[in-house]
């Protein structure tokens, strides 16, 4: 526990929406995260079988271009015979290319597939670590919506990195094949003016090297926001996806409320959030097209211009033209990768600044919240429990005399194990937070909590969670579902009033959405009895509910004797049932209204962050 109130770089501010990272850093995090992952010697396989592959492709791509110089002289010679030889070894050839370009798509859909394993697999255990997740969501802009990143991001990152990489591979393989033959051919170049004789060394090789530098300045300058509006489309696209979904869930609640109308503003002002972004994003994608795509067409005559001069001046025959203009465009097509794939790098690098700032964030949980005053956590004998001058601070970051809070009236409290105790007290109480300090999950607050090991308690908070699946996965959580034998479960069923649902145990639904909000909670209350822990403690479960599940409820709770349960609310049923031991929270006053805003200032970021 002390981790989560260490004073450290945890995140202090709600509108923290990223980090500051460099680029190589970004690269660095993803690239220790894949080394540690299982899916490293896979990809490895993969990878080196794509670099044999892109090399032979490469190889077979510097063959064809030679076969233009005789194809093409067949052809200027009118050698009908050599013209058909000729045919002959193109499809030799093509065929090669065919057969590497189908191994060549396997192996990068394959590398993708373990990209997006490793990559998907480490953010949910990285997220999904001891109190990682719920912290997350305290954190503002940044924890909104992490389903958006562990899934839609992780694959788009999984496969443009693995595409990104292996383009950018082939091409530099392409660059080193061929520029040295149009370095070659280029020797060949005469230039003839005025009488005089003269070649440029490399001539056509400085000629692709001046186009395709030209062609990455401008669309460096053209799409320079791209990277930004490519994150804010993700975000606005995540946060619509949410609304609808949120939508979906609730739409009981809404209909009996009668506000579709208003979830039908709320959803179209999402819609055009998105669609904003999209606009500002096709008009950036439209001006780098006007480069891209100019280059492009260019590039059809650029090689036959640059070469003309020695061809019209009788320095190269057709077919060496033809051979020279080939290689220009591979070398050219190699150096402008990164103008052809301007828009796919950075989309890449949109989704790597998402995926790498969430990984960040949950890493940054360990660091623990900068909390003024903590409260100390001690572990005593399994049938103890104790609380001594317990005082929960009610928002983060706040003085403790001023902060709105609750103190434990009764300042020494030992509990034993089997007993029996309620904790209530003034309305204005949030009584929760002092549930969830006593889970380990609220550290802002004085005083100090023995507790019993945590092998020996279970918390049952007001709002049960009913997993996916079965009903019999549903009550063992976080359990597997062959820990409890059927006749314990049948029977903890029936003590929780649920005798109708036995017969469903193995009927996978969403149960969330079938039981209503009682029978929810009785799966609590069954679970309870399952696991027959040494303590318990409840927050405010039997609230709410009808007066036969109390009854059914504090009569299973009867028959626990040797659990100590604590009981936090106001409950007359529990009183009756149990006659527990009764003790009161006394609210602490807030911080005064007319103090000078200046006063505040410096915890108002902290101050609006939700309980933990």
């Amino acid at each position: 526990m002390a981790n989560d109130v260490k004073r450290g770089r945890g995140i202090q501010s709600q509108d923290r929406v990223g980090y500051d990272l460099s680029l190589t850093y970004r690269l660095g995090v993803m690239f220790s995260a894949f080394w540690n992952s299982q899916v490293r010697g896979k990809v490895l396989l993969l990878a080196t079988s794509l670099v044999i592959i892109i090399l032979a492709t490469a190889y077979g791509q510097v063959i064809l271009n030679e076969w233009n110089a005789p194809f093409y002289d067949s052809l200027e010679r009118r050698d009908l015979g050599e013209f058909f030889r000729q045919l002959e070894v193109f499809v030799m050839i093509a065929g090669a290319l065919l057969l590497l370009n189908v191994l060549q798509a396997w192996l990068n859909q394959m590398t993708a597939l373990y990209m997006r394993e490793g990559l998907s697999r480490d953010l949910v255990d990285q997220w999904l670590k001891r109190k990682r997740a719920l912290k997350l969501s305290a954190i503002g802009i940044i924890g909104v919506n992490p389903d958006q990143r562990l899934h839609e991001d992780s694959r788009n990152l999984a496969e443009s990195t693995t595409g990104l990489a292996l383009g950018l591979l082939q091409s530099t393989i392409l660059l080193v094949s061929f520029i040295g033959v149009l370095w070659e051919l280029s020797s060949g170049f005469i230039f003839r003016m005025g009488g005089h004789s003269f070649s440029i060394p490399g001539y056509m090789v400085w000629a692709a090297i001046f186009y395709a530098a030209s062609a990455s300045v401008l669309s460096q300058v053209v799409g320079s926001k791209l990277v930004k509006l490519n994150a804010d489309r993700f975000s606005k696209e995540a946060e619509l996806r949410f609304a609808l979904m949120h939508a979906n869930e609730n739409m009981p609640a809404i209909t009996v409320a009668h506000g579709e109308e208003n979830e039908r503003k709320r959803i179209n002002a999402d819609i055009s959030n998105v669609l904003s972004v999209i606009k500002r994003l096709a008009m950036a994608n439209t001006n780098l097209t006007w480069v891209s795509a100019g280059y492009g067409w260019l590039v059809i005559v650029i090689p036959i211009i640059v070469a003309a001069p020695a061809y019209f001046s009788g320095g190269l025959t057709f077919g060496q033209l033809m051979v020279s203009v080939g290689a220009f465009n591979q070398v050219n097509t190699a150096l402008r990768w990164y103008v052809a794939n301007f828009g796919p790098i950075a989309e890449w690098r949109a989704t790597l600044m998402r995926v790498t700032d969430f990984r960040q964030a949950l890493q940054e949980m360990d660091d623990g919240f900068d909390v003024k005053d903590a409260i100390i956590y001690e572990e005593t004998a399994p049938d103890t429990l104790t609380l001594k001058d317990i005082v929960i601070i009610a928002k983060l970051g706040e003085d403790i005399d001023d902060c709105g809070g609750f103190r434990m009236r009764e300042t020494d409290v030992t509990i034993k194990a089997g007993e029996k105790v309620m904790i209530n007290g003034d309305h204005s109480v949030n009584r929760r937070l002092l549930f969830q300090a006593m889970a380990g999950l609220w550290p802002s607050g004085k005083g100090t909590m023995g507790l019993p090991p945590a092998a020996d308690m279970l918390f049952i908070p007001q709002v049960a969670y009913i997993p996916g699946g079965s009903l019999r996965e549903a009550i063992a959580f976080p359990e597997k579902p062959e820990t409890y034998d059927n006749a314990a479960v049948e029977a903890a069923l029936e003590a929780a009033g649920l005798h109708s649902l036995i017969a469903r145990l193995d009927t996978k639904a969403r149960w969330d959405k079938i039981l209503d909000s009682d029978e929810q909670k009785a799966i609590g209350f069954a679970r309870l009895l399952l696991v027959k822990p040494r303590w318990a403690v409840f927050d405010e479960v039997l609230e709410g509910m009808e007066p036969e599940w109390q009854h059914t409820m504090t009569k299973l709770l009867a028959t626990m004797p040797d659990t100590g349960m604590i009981y936090i609310g106001r409950s007359e049923a529990y009183m009756e049932a149990l006659h527990p031991r009764t003790l009161h929270l006394l609210a602490l006053p807030s911080k005064p209204s007319e103090e000078p805003p200046a006063a505040s200032a410096g915890s108002s970021a902290v101050a609006a962050a939700p309980a933990l």
